[in-house]
């Protein structure tokens, strides 16, 4: 082999390492944000009795995506209204509060993040306490089902849905979705379409470099003991669908041994990386 052939399979080899080791080939890194929590008095409304958990303060977060020089928002936290205002008693279901300390937006300034910045969003549904601050986010491609597009706006707003927090949306570029959807193009981070808690409620699958596949539930369980007992909140708007979701979603962390972060566990909660840490 002569010394010019060395050379050039060196350069070769050199210029492959360079380019695994790029950001556009590298894994996706996952920020975990927190946007507050909600606690209740009383917990019969998610399909279960005051005795299956104690737990009744859930997590509220928000998650940043970064993948091949891009971003992706998902989950919006509660409304920022609520932000330094402390305990915030819930009109509409007493014996509930809610408490937000830092804005989602203050906490991506944290790592060097504007709401301009952010190139896709995506919801796992249109409740209160995963759109609060959507508005900010209508010059990013919103990424939804149609099920839920469909019900989102006007007369034909879901009466679950609170349209003052996302309304910008309506005006967004748009991607209307009919199923899982592949947002990157190479399987690294999903959404997969899992109906029932609302018309097109979704949940987020992530496969990482260092932490493995992992998916964020949305709101498909609130608790463990909803997991466990496949229990179905009153307030879901299909009970056959959520079960064949249930189904889909156990099926799809047994094939591909993925993790589940169920968004609204307390407990796994504290345990995470707040941003600016991240995973990767």
């Amino acid at each position: 082999m002569t010394n010019k052939w060395k050379q050039g399979v060196a350069a070769l080899l050199f210029a492959a390492t360079l380019a695994a080791c790029s950001p556009q080939n590298q894994g996706p890194k996952l920020f975990v944000m927190d946007c507050g929590s909600l606690t209740l008095k009383n917990i019969a409304g998610f399909g279960l009795t005051n005795d299956d958990t104690p737990v009744r303060t859930l997590f509220v977060p928000c998650y940043l995506i970064q993948h091949k020089g891009k971003s992706m928002l998902w989950e919006a936290g509660l409304p920022l209204d609520f932000v330094g205002a402390g305990k915030v008693d819930l009109a509409a279901l007493p014996g509930a509060y809610v408490e937000y300390a830092v804005s989602l937006v203050d906490q991506l300034a944290g790592v060097d993040i504007t709401p301009a910045d952010v190139d896709y969003i995506a919801l796992s549904h249109l409740h209160f306490d995963h759109i609060g601050a959507a508005n900010l986010f209508a010059g990013a491609t919103w990424l939804v089902q149609r099920s839920e597009h469909e019900v989102a706006f006007g007369e034909r707003a879901n009466p679950a849905f609170v349209p003052q927090y996302y309304s910008a949306l309506e005006a967004a570029e748009t991607q209307v979705l009919d199923g899982d959807h592949d947002v990157f193009g190479d399987g690294k981070v999903r959404l997969i379409s899992l109906p029932g808690h609302t018309p097109g409620h979704m949940a987020l699958a992530l496969d990482m470099q260092e932490t493995g596949k992992l998916v964020l539930s949305g709101d498909l369980y609130h608790f463990k003991r909803s997991r466990e007992l496949k229990s179905v909140p009153v307030f879901n708007h299909d009970v056959e669908d959520t079960h064949s979701s249930m189904d889909k979603l156990e099926t799809l962390l047994a094939e591909t041994g993925a993790s589940l972060w169920i968004e609204h566990d307390m407990e796994l909660a504290r345990t995470l990386k707040k941003a600016p840490d991240f995973y990767q």
